[in-house]
């Protein structure tokens, strides 16, 4: 079998936790975050700002249309980054290794423009792919084969080269219909494993 070529990270919760339930809990209690979420479709708006839409303008217009909620709706942009933590160390110290060896890494991420640009300000290591396809920047959004058919094209490889891992069951059965080896993503020690097992790091490099 091939050895994989280049590894590709998702970044929302395989390197950055992402859960603006947990944030919205903490602040308002569950019953409260419920009843908002019931009546303002918050991840649909998140899903026009990783398709491309505006990060300020797209939440603030969705406030506007809920001042009973406008005020929480706001926090999705103004406490944006403190809504996506923590940080998984050890996901990111994989990446490093990878790199340090020097294995290609891309990303392959659903994420705003102008939400990743903040948060690379609190997370240099997004910073550190040889390559980053973003849907707000591609026009197309996983588990669409259009953004995974991008990467291929763009990374200039054969879609049996990459390891792909993505905490999406929907994201790697697109990537795995191309041909892609792929991961799904629960936590750092099982894809450490896998990547061992690929022998892109060795068991003192993968924390084993």
């Amino acid at each position: 079998m091939l050895r994989p070529q280049a590894v590709i990270f998702d970044i929302g919760n395989m390197l950055i936790e992402w859960n603006p339930e947990r944030f919205y809990d903490a602040r308002l209690g569950a019953d409260r975050r419920r009843a908002m979420f019931a009546a303002v479709d918050l991840h649909g708006m998140k899903d026009r700002i990783v398709a491309g839409g505006l990060f300020r303008e797209t939440i603030h217009e969705t406030a506007a249309a809920h001042p009973a909620w406008e005020t929480k709706i706001r926090w999705w942009h103004d406490h944006w980054t403190e809504m996506a933590s923590p940080r998984i160390d050890g996901s990111i110290a994989r990446l490093r290794g990878l790199r340090a060896r020097g294995v290609p890494v891309f990303a392959l991420t659903s994420f705003g423009v102008h939400s990743l640009a903040s948060a690379r300000t609190q997370y240099p290591f997004l910073a550190e792919f040889d390559r980053s396809c973003v849907s707000a920047q591609r026009g197309g959004v996983k588990p669409d084969p259009q953004i995974i058919a991008m990467v291929e094209a763009d990374c200039g490889l054969p879609p049996e080269a990459p390891r792909f891992a993505d905490h999406r069951a929907d994201n790697i059965t697109a990537a795995a219909r191309r041909g892609w080896r792929t991961h799904q993503f629960e936590t750092w020690q099982g894809w450490a494993r896998r990547l061992a097992a690929a022998g892109l790091l060795t068991q003192e490099e993968a924390g084993l």
